[in-house]
């Protein structure tokens, strides 16, 4: 092997203070080579009997070190030899050699702890762009309502959206039982999947577990039977499962899956498949992101169906039709099932709404999805008319209060002694925030910032005289008060379903954090922040010993919070990035003490060392992060030159960092992350305009007269794609000419901004590609979609 510098050494070259070190690190490890092979020649009887090939062990090093295989036990070792042997013949000793292992022993550990920097850095940018588009979510659905309340029934605006909050009403059992026929529906002889009889059994459900793995796809007739049969059971269920666990048993808890496939597979290799000797909790979050989400709830109602005493299923946040209009899942069913996909989901929509919300196990161990609050009391949750919910981010009928938010803020806004430092805030769902985080962190533009009458001079009427004018809407504007006519209303809610509600978006969206107090979760726009006097509070209120919940993507696969009382599972492995974190499940047995299994689904995944799996997902944070400064380049430049009053093109690191924050309000850290973002600097300063440029992202090349609407395009980009799909009521895949306008002023209403009819009519004809009058969603989204340059080089 000859004695050129490998990839290792480049590494080590690159991240570390150059060729000096490299050669300094090159002669500690010659020292102890030396005094090594000395001291194993003298004391061990000539085991080894010449100093040997030095570039043979030095290469060996860089292997081990490229590897990950245990270096770090490997030094401790040598120096364990080391002290053995100075016992033996101090005299063949140097304090220098002593140093050089120690100097080898202290680089390594600097360098895994920068590794560690890389990851944590790449976690926060992940972590951070998914919350602001669960933000963004919420704030759109809570425009849809503002419309709902305030707008009269004959408004054009509000017939548009109107459909998907009348999934809300109750119909009777017998309309559903008509809607869930499946009996017309003939299975061709062409048909190769998996041919299911009903009632299900535990063989019926493994041939299905069995095509899934092979990628084989149900006949959408026995996908109906199966939710049929479900929604009969789940409606006798109650609201809190209690399960308990046998002496000679383990109960499997597994986290969110989100339409991973191959990580639920891996779980039932590596545990076994469910039945009455292997009982099974899934908390939530079957759906969205994932490209099998519903592979797996099928599988998972089918085990429900076959052992409805050993499988569990929780509500997740994601189990709404809402939130799977942005996330994928609306659109996966609708790519598998053309024809009877808008079934599919109507008929998962009542399912969903179905799902108990909670697990309890021997009375000890409690299991949400998302978390608790200081008002979670589950002897309400106990009684709550969950099926009324089919979206949780929306009460049966938004009160005043919560619109308008002329209510006094309760408890939780005042007594938690600020936001949580370093995340991202903007408002919650049910929560405004106290005033004094709002001067200290300014909203983005929000549902909840609207102008209310006792802040500003002008009314409600005037705002909605206001929103009509840039939606560009003509039709009268109605009362605060819809009549009793309207076809959609329902009955005002009570003060105590507002408290209902609330709970239960507290269970499925809050998330833990260190200090005490319970405050608005303002980072994803829903639930709470809880500390750990609330854990302690309500866990001790119910005579309970432990929380677990989900919720939150760990890297490890599962974390412990609020002195081990509180404990979060996540079972997507490699969840933002092939590499990105591990997967977990629990074991629990009669003791109640969790065991924990971890994996990563993906081979790639397992074959990558621990270098190449940061280095890998740091990349991939990193082309989001800059597509996210690339849409906003235009808000990006007004706040640099608000720190470049001459125009010299110019400024210093410490107000590129603050103005970028500004901006996208990430929480990141961003003089941090300048390494990577910025290619140069000069005395400190960074030339921006020369930066945009660098950003390497390319943009669809159409003749579009007003640019302006292209960068917004880009940024509601998701929330475009949301609107189109509440607007495609047929689920055709395509709107006319109409609709794409309607669209536009509908988004152009929610960002309070102006966008012309001339620019709506130019885009719309530049996209449609062969000329029929009619755009396709999918062609339309991916045609903006953004590409990463710097990914192809």
């Amino acid at each position: 092997m000859g004695c050129g510098m490998g990839k290792s050494e480049l590494q080590l070259k690159k991240c570390d203070r150059g060729a000096p070190f490299i050669k300094m690190i090159r002669n500690a490890l010659f020292l102890y080579y030396n005094t090594l092979t000395s001291v194993s020649f003298m004391s061990f009887s000539g085991s080894i009997s010449a100093p040997g090939n030095f570039n043979l062990f030095y290469h060996i090093f860089l292997l081990k070190l490229e590897l990950q295989s245990e270096c770090e036990n490997t030094l401790n070792r040598c120096l364990f030899t080391f002290a053995i042997s100075t016992k033996m013949s101090s005299t063949l000793f140097t304090s220098s050699a002593i140093r050089a292992a120690l100097l080898i022993q202290r680089w390594y550990r600097q360098y895994v702890a920068r590794l560690e920097m890389r990851r944590r850095c790449t976690w926060n940018i992940f972590q951070s762009i998914e919350y602001a588009g669960e933000q963004d979510q919420i704030k759109l659905y809570n425009f849809f309502g503002f419309l709902m309340d305030h707008f009269t029934p004959a408004s054009s605006e509000r017939n548009l959206i109107s459909h998907i909050f009348r999934e809300n009403e109750i119909c009777r059992d017998i309309e559903w039982e008509r809607y869930f026929c499946y009996k017309s529906i003939e299975v061709p002889e062409s048909y190769t999947g998996p041919h299911l009889t009903f009632p299900m059994t535990f063989c019926g459900v493994s041939k299905l577990v069995e095509a899934f793995k092979h990628k084989q796809q149900l006949h959408a007739r026995y996908v109906l039977q199966i939710l049929g049969e479900t929604w009969r059971l789940l409606r006798i269920l109650p609201n809190i499962n209690y399960v308990s666990v046998c002496h000679n048993q383990e109960i499997t808890i597994c986290g969110d899956l989100h339409g991973h496939l191959e990580d639920l597979l891996l779980i039932f290799y590596k545990n076994g498949l469910p039945s009455s000797e292997k009982p099974y909790v899934f908390n939530g979050d079957f759906v969205d992101r994932g490209k099998n989400s519903l592979e797996i709830l099928l599988i998972l109602f089918g085990f429900l169906l076959v052992y409805p005493n050993d499988v569990h299923l929780n509500r997740g946040n994601h189990e709404d039709h809402i939130v799977n209009l942005r996330y994928g899942f609306t659109k996966e069913v609708l790519g598998k099932y053309r024809v009877h996909g808008k079934k599919i989901l109507k008929l998962l929509q009542k399912i969903f709404s179905w799902l108990p919300l909670a697990t309890v196990i021997d009375h000890k161990v409690l299991i949400v999805h998302g978390g608790i609050s200081d008002m979670t009391d589950l002897n309400v949750i106990e009684r709550v008319d969950r099926h009324r919910y089919v979206s949780a981010l929306r009460p049966t009928k938004m009160s005043q209060q919560v619109v308008n938010g002329s209510k006094s803020q309760n408890s939780r806004n005042g007594e938690a002694g600020g936001p949580v430092e370093g995340r991202r805030r903007v408002y919650s769902l049910t929560h405004h925030s106290p005033a004094s985080a709002q001067r200290h962190n300014p909203p983005r533009r929000s549902l909840h910032n609207l102008p209310i009458s006792n802040q500003l001079s002008w009314s409600l009427e005037d705002e909605l005289k206001r929103r009509r004018r840039l939606a560009g809407f003509d039709q009268s504007y109605g009362e605060m008060n819809k009549s009793e006519s309207d076809s959609d209303s329902e009955p005002a809610g009570t003060e105590t379903d507002e408290q209902e509600w609330k709970q239960i978006v507290d269970l499925l969206w809050s998330d833990p954090m260190p200090q005490n107090g319970c405050i608005p979760n303002e980072v994803r726009g829903g639930g709470c922040y809880w500390g750990p006097d609330i854990t302690e509070e309500v866990l001790e209120r119910h005579n309970l010993q432990l929380l677990i919940r989900s919720h939150e993507c760990k890297q490890d696969g599962y974390e412990f919070c609020h002195n081990r009382r509180v404990l979060t599972i996540f079972s997507a492995s490699n969840y933002y990035e092939v590499g990105s974190n591990r997967g977990a499940y629990i074991r629990m047995g009669p003791d109640l003490v969790p065991h924990f299994i971890q994996y990563q689904a993906s081979r790639t995944s397992r074959e990558l060392t621990l270098t190449q799996s940061v280095g890998w997902t740091e990349r991939s944070a990193l082309r989001a992060l800059r597509e996210q400064l690339f849409v906003h380049k235009s808000d990006l430049i007004s706040a640099f030159q608000e720190f470049d009053p001459n125009n010299t093109g110019m400024i210093s690191l410490r107000h590129w960092a603050s103005a970028t924050e500004t901006v996208l309000n990430l929480g990141l850290p961003w003089r941090v992350l300048r390494p990577q973002l910025v290619n140069s600097t000069k005395y400190g300063m960074v030339d921006y305009q020369q930066w945009i440029r660098e950003l390497s992202i390319t943009e669809p090349k159409l003749e579009i007269s007003d640019t302006s609407i292209l960068e917004t395009m880009y940024k509601n980009h998701s929330n475009l794609e949301t609107i189109f799909r509440i607007i495609d009521t047929d689920h055709s895949g395509s709107i006319s000419f109409e609709e794409f306008r309607q669209t536009w002023k509908l988004l152009s209403s929610h960002l309070k901004t102006e966008i012309s009819d001339e620019a709506i009519a130019d885009l719309a004809q530049s996209i449609d590609f062969n000329k029929d009058g009619s755009i396709d969603i999918n062609e339309f989204m991916e045609a903006f979609r953004l590409v990463d340059l710097s990914a192809h080089t």
